[in-house]
């Protein structure tokens, strides 16, 4: 059974950074696209950023340039960088993986996380 296992949030202070990580278990045959996406309380899901089995990169516009998604496939693992957090970041991530980025983007993964929260104080 597929599984991503989220770590890395919790308590950030505003201008501070965090990263967070997700490892999926038990292989993910045909899902060549990991991501990130947030959620705010009152708010829509919304992806954060996608990174592909080959090393393509996709963000989204809440917080490119904040961020950074990298993959270590041997790991079976993927990572988001998070810089200069305002209040308005605070929200639970959630890792992911489809088939493809445009899946992604249109937030129909396949497999969803449990979802870490990110907090950050002003």
């Amino acid at each position: 059974q597929v599984e991503l296992v989220e770590s890395g949030g919790g308590l950030v202070q505003a201008g501070g950074s965090v990263e967070l990580s997700c490892a999926a278990s038990g292989g993910l045959p045909g899902a060549s696209t990991m991501g990130w996406y947030r959620q705010a309380p009152g708010k829509q899901r919304e992806l954060v950023a996608s990174v592909t089995s080959g090393g393509t990169t996709n963000y989204g516009d809440s917080m490119r340039g904040r961020c950074t998604i990298s993959a270590d496939n041997a790991k079976n693992t993927i990572y988001l960088q998070m810089t200069s957090l305002k209040p308005e970041d605070a929200a639970v991530y959630y890792c992911a993986a489809g088939h493809s980025p445009d899946l992604l983007r249109s937030g129909r993964a396949t497999i969803w996380g449990q979802g870490i929260d990110v907090t950050v104080s002003s």
